[in-house]
């Protein structure tokens, strides 16, 4: 599902190069494009996004979303509960316009640079923006910030610290301009989609400082964004009103957010917006989205999601180690079974491990001759055997903990997964259900043969995801999986800027994945939302994933 930690955009079916086109970086050096001028804006500059000539002001947005998170540090989070609420309180450095999801827009910077080399951005950042609590924003926000992103401090894990690697240096240049200098170059699509990423939002330093780097237990930390906190009842409601001194004048539209915690894909949060009580609902289950897509006066929407739902083999146990083991339990999973049996729980797709997406990734009329991943899995369960018996396995493996999330979705795969590796491998498992903040625990410290969950990468270019997820000591490398030879590739690929070499790269580190198997797909998300017409300035279709456009500030609400 899409409760997930992760880990660097793409709109389907663009182009690298259109897409490089789109957030203005075709060129070796990129600089924000000319937007509309507002006057009376905290400075008189380009302000974004470009304003809904036909929108009204007032009213209260009644939005339902999973929303109880385990604790407050969006950095350190990766699960919608955090984002879905919080990040309306927050803006970033640069952003995806609410527009569209794709083109990457100024937000607390009105303007960037590149350097030739592509190893220096400097950012421009806007004067008299104030924090909720009243204090000035500058440069030293924004290194604050991004110190702790980058090289987060001890006892404190980021999964997006993989997007900035290249990262030497971050330097104030005076209150209103800062550099980010790199070690080397990186693509300007993938490090402008690290910094547009909704997850890096900007917070104050003295909120860093006075909390010893970890706002975890910080439910208000003040934030620049379109909303202030007003007040939160656990698991049931948060409420914000309308920042009446943004600076971004004119936004946002309503005056009032209502963020109302509704478990993904859950009845609960079908019934909230197929009887009303919700005017917005994002991750409806296939059910009740079906009903929603046919009520008068309703819009549904579908679009991917930037997560995968795997599980993964522990390889401090002796079987996980040998590579055979690992391909033969790849391969003895039916994946198309694996998504009908969630069918009417959550919406999937059969995928291997690159997003099926992503234009580099291996099409699926190709992918689906492959073992692993035809509709007819009796080839692929007879080469599992046949890899088991070779690794001396023949007689399976006993007593696996096999600990599962408790979420519906992966509480019905693990059963059926359990059945799988039973009858087609003699391999037996034990079922251990933990709540969510339980399992990330578990799965940290290595506690479990097996563990299945989701994990969610920026962006949907592989360089996020080959670090993120299947990198040495990546942050969602659960099972502390290593191939020198893919390390090296990942490496290469990261620094390539040659659009064709890199998509030969890619598709040879998925032939590398598939014979060594860090961990297991099972399925890749799709997002089910739905909204009722009098919801104005939000059309997902051509989104990625649900953590970049989560601000809110461009919805207006049709009065009555």
């Amino acid at each position: 599902m899409a409760d997930v930690v992760p880990s660097k955009v793409r709109k389907r079916g663009v182009t690298r190069r259109s897409f490089l086109k789109t957030i203005g970086v075709a060129s070796a050096a990129g600089a924000a494009p000319a937007f509309l001028r507002v006057p009376g804006a905290a400075q008189d500059i380009p302000v974004t996004p470009a304003r809904d000539p036909a929108a009204k002001r007032g009213g209260t947005l009644r939005y339902g979303v999973l929303s109880a998170p385990a604790h407050f540090d969006l950095h350190q989070s990766g699960t919608v509960s955090n984002i879905g609420a919080q990040a309306p309180m927050y803006d970033c450095l640069i952003r995806r316009d609410p527009r569209d999801g794709q083109a990457i827009i100024p937000d607390l910077a009105y303007k960037w640079d590149v350097a030739p080399d592509g190893k220096k951005y400097t950012f421009h950042l806007r004067k008299g923006v104030k924090f909720h609590d009243g204090a000035d924003f500058t440069a030293a926000d924004v290194k604050a910030t991004y110190d702790r992103i980058v090289r987060p401090p001890k006892g404190v894990v980021i999964p997006r610290s993989s997007l900035f690697t290249a990262v030497g240096e971050i330097v104030v240049v005076d209150p209103h301009r800062i550099e980010f200098r790199l070690t080397e170059p990186r693509p300007q699509a993938f490090m402008l989609g690290a910094f547009a990423s909704g997850w890096n939002v900007i917070v104050r330093k003295k909120s860093l400082d006075d909390n010893q780097g970890n706002l975890r237990q910080v439910m208000n930390y003040p934030g620049t964004g379109p909303f202030r906190h007003v007040s939160r009842q656990d698991k049931e409601v948060w409420i914000q009103e309308r920042n009446p001194n943004y600076w971004n004048k004119g936004l946002p539209y309503v005056d009032r957010l209502e963020v109302y915690h509704l478990p993904a894909f859950s009845p609960e949060l079908g019934s909230a917006f197929l009887s009303g009580k919700v005017d917005y609902a994002r991750l409806l289950d296939p059910v009740s989205w079906r009903k929603a897509k046919e009520m008068p006066g309703v819009t549904a929407g579908v679009f991917n999601q930037s997560v995968i739902q795997a599980f993964w083999m522990n390889q401090k146990k002796k079987a996980f180690q040998d590579v055979r083991v690992r391909r033969a339990i790849h391969l003895a999973m039916d994946r198309h079974v694996l998504v009908d049996v969630v069918k009417d729980a959550a919406p999937m797709q059969v995928g291997g491990f690159v997003y099926p997406f992503h234009e580099a990734s291996t099409p699926k009329a190709e992918l689906e001759k492959r073992l692993g991943y035809q509709k007819d899995p009796k080839a692929a369960i007879q080469e599992a055997r046949k890899l088991m018996k070779e690794a001396g396995y023949g007689q399976g493996l006993k007593g696996l903990d096999f600990v599962v999330r408790d979420v519906s979705t992966f509480k019905l795969w693990s059963v059926a997964i359990q059945a799988m590796l039973k009858e087609n491998l003699n391999i037996e498992c034990n079922l251990r259900v933990v709540q969510v903040s339980q399992w990330f625990e578990e799965a940290t410290a290595g506690n479990f043969d097996l563990a299945i969950s989701a994990i969610v990468s920026s962006v949907m270019d592989p360089s996020d995801y080959f670090e993120a997820w299947y990198g040495k000591n990546g942050p969602q490398n659960y099972a502390g999986w290593t191939n020198e030879q893919f390390h090296a590739l990942a490496h290469q690929i990261e620094r390539e800027v040659d659009e064709s070499k890199r998509k030969t790269m890619i598709r040879q580190a998925e032939a590398i994945l598939e014979q060594d198997p860090p961990l297991i797909p099972v399925a890749y998300e799709q997002i089910y939302d739905a909204w009722y017409n009098k919801v104005h300035g939000q059309n997902p279709k051509t989104f990625f994933g649900i953590y970049d456009v989560v601000r809110w500030d461009t919805v207006w609400m049709a009065q009555s």
